[in-house]
């Protein structure tokens, strides 16, 4: 029987990163592999307005169900603010730019808009194990008229 060394939170950090700019690549790690790669084979993902996915074959079919619906995105790798907790679970929160298919977005044009997020990690064993993401998925800000400080309501 192995047993795994414990990771440190630079490596916890590290793997959250890749993930976050293999996702902004299409899915492809900056070694060529796949972004599926960096999931443990039962990991959890959660997505607004998807749902859970459990196992590497759903997060493959949220990926490329979310990712369809992206001409681009970038995040801003710079500003992260990683909130560490000294255990596998923790916290990246950022921003983002991009195109969604109804229209571009950029994280705080307009203030209230889509681009600001986080997500909440578990990695362990050099894998991650769920990640939770929140963010407010209508990109190119069209659901307005639910709401009436938007709508001028």
């Amino acid at each position: 029987m192995v047993i795994a060394k414990p990771m440190q939170d630079t490596e916890r950090k590290a793997l959250a990163l890749e993930y976050l700019k293999a996702f902004d690549n299409g899915g492809v790690t900056e070694s060529g592999g796949s972004i599926l790669e960096l999931f443990a084979v039962d990991a959890q993902v959660y997505f607004p307005k998807w749902g859970v996915a459990n196992g590497r074959n759903e997060i493959g079919r949220m990926f490329g169900d979310i990712g369809g619906t992206l001409k681009s995105i970038l995040h801003d790798y710079d500003n992260f603010n990683y909130v560490m907790t000294g255990t596998d679970t923790f916290a990246v929160e950022g921003k983002s730019v991009g195109e969604h298919r109804d229209g571009p977005w950029k994280a705080g044009e307009p203030e209230h808009g889509a681009g600001r997020w986080c997500d909440i990690f578990e990695v362990r064993d050099g894998q991650i194990q769920r990640c939770f993401i929140y963010l407010d998925p209508d990109y190119a800000g069209k659901d307005t008229g639910r709401y009436p400080w938007l709508s001028g309501g």
